[in-house]
C-alpha cells in the first residue's frame, strides 16, 4: 500500500498542486500559534506540552482517522493515506519559485529573478552576484526538495511499515514546521520566544531529520558522480552550521560538481530561520570556506533537477522491489 500511496500522491501533485498560502498551511500556521499562546509558560517542560500538542497530536489523529477507516476498507484507507501525502510530500509545493527563478534568469531578466527569490526565502538578494545567487538558489532547493519529498518519504515508509498509516509523513512535517516557526516569531517577527521550546522544536527535528538526511545524500551520490560525491561528503559537509544540511549540499555538490558553500556576499541579510549558515570552520579543508567543482551556472540549474528526480526514481523503485518481495513473501 505504501507504493502506491507515494506514487498516486506524486502524481495528484504534479497534476494540481498544492499552492503556498493555501487554507491548509494557515490552519497549521492558526494551530501552533494557539498552542504556544495557551500552553508555554515560559518553563522548558511547557516548551515539550506545546511540542506534543503541535506535532504528536497532528500524528495521532492522522493514525486514528487512518486505523478507523482500514478496518472496515483497505481502498478508503490508501485513499486518505494518499490525501494526507499530498498535503504533506511533493515538489510542487516550492518548485514553482524555482522554475520562475529560473526562466527569470534565461530570459536575461535578473531583477526578476533576485525578486522571486527575495519573496522565496525572505532574503535581500539585490546585491548578490550572478553565481552567488544561482549557488543559493541550488542550495535552498536542494534543502527545500529533502524537506518536502525525501524526508517526509522516509518517514512515512517507516510507521506505514509497523502499521502508524500515514503518522510518520504528519510527524515529521509537523517537527519541521514546529521548528521553522519557533525560530521565525523570535528573530523575524521580533515576537519573544521561550527559548527552551525554540531550542527543544530544532533539537527535535535534527534528530528526526538525521537519517532521512543521509539517505538523501547516499541517494545523490548513487544516481550523480558517486566518488565525488562521497569524497566532498567526508571533506566539507563541516563547511555548514547545521550538519545534516552540509551532508546533503556537499554530496549533491559532488555529485554534480558544482561550487556550493562560501562566505555570503556584501549586503545579504540572510534570514537565518529558513537557512544554513556557511563559513570556514576549524577542520574544513578549503580555505575558501566551499566545496570543489565548478562555479554555478544556469546548466547546474538542470543537474539538479535531474539529480533530485533521478533520486525520487531511484527510491520509489526500491520501494517497488520491497512491496513486490512481501507480496510474493
Amino acid at each position: 500500500m505504501s507504493f502506491f500511496s507515494v506514487l498516486l500522491a506524486l502524481l495528484l501533485e504534479q497534476l494540481k498542486p498544492l499552492r503556498g498560502g493555501n487554507l491548509i498551511h494557515d490552519t497549521l500556521v492558526g494551530w501552533v500559534h494557539w498552542a504556544g499562546r495557551n500552553f508555554d509558560a515560559g518553563r522548558p517542560v511547557h516548551a515539550w506540552v506545546v511540542w506534543c500538542i503541535t506535532v504528536l497530536v497532528p500524528a495521532l489523529l492522522a493514525f486514528g482517522i487512518y486505523l478507523s477507516i482500514a478496518r472496515h476498507s483497505l481502498l478508503v484507507a490508501l485513499g486518505w493515506n494518499v490525501v494526507v501525502l499530498y498535503l504533506t510530500l511533493g515538489f510542487r509545493q516550492f518548485s514553482h519559485y524555482f522554475t520562475d527563478i529560473r526562466d527569470a534568469l534565461e530570459r536575461g531578466d535578473e531583477l526578476r529573478a533576485r525578486q522571486l527569490f527575495a519573496e522565496w526565502r525572505h532574503m535581500d538578494a539585490s546585491e548578490l552576484p550572478r553565481t552567488e545567487l544561482l549557488r543559493h538558489v541550488i542550495e535552498h532547493s536542494l534543502l527545500a526538495a529533502h524537506r518536502h519529498v525525501f524526508g517526509v518519504f522516509f518517514w512515512f515508509i517507516v510507521l506505514a511499515a509497523v502499521g502508524l498509516g500515514p503518522a510518520g509523513a504528519v510527524l515529521y512535517r509537523m517537527a519541521e514546521f514546529s521548528s521553522r516557526y519557533w525560530t521565525y516569531r523570535s528573530h523575524t517577527v521580533g515576537v519573544p520566544t521561550n527559548p527552551s521550546l525554540m531550542g527543544l522544536a530544532q533539537r527535535l527535528f535534527n534528530g528526526l531529520d538525521h537519517l532521512p538526511s543521509r539517505l538523501t545524500a547516499f541517494g545523490f551520490a548513487v544516481v550523480g558522480n558517486f566518488e565525488d560525491a562521497i569524497d566532498s561528503w567526508r571533506r566539507h559537509a563541516v563547511l555548514w552550521q547545521h550538519a545534516s544540511d552540509g551532508i546533503i549540499l556537499a554530496a549533491a555538490a559532488g555529485a554534480v560538481g558544482v561550487r556550493l558553500g562560501g562566505s555570503s556576499a556584501p549586503g545579504l541579510s540572510v534570514d537565518r530561520t529558513k537557512t544554513f549558515e556557511a563559513g570556514a570552520p576549524v577542520g574544513a579543508t578549503d580555505a575558501e570556506g566551499h566545496t570543489g567543482g565548478l562555479p554555478p551556472t544556469l546548466g547546474h540549474l538542470r543537474s539538479i533537477v535531474g539529480l533530485v528526480w533521478r533520486s525520487v526514481v531511484l527510491w520509489m523503485l526500491l520501494l517497488a522491489l520491497l512491496t513486490l518481495a512481501n507480496l510474493t513473501g
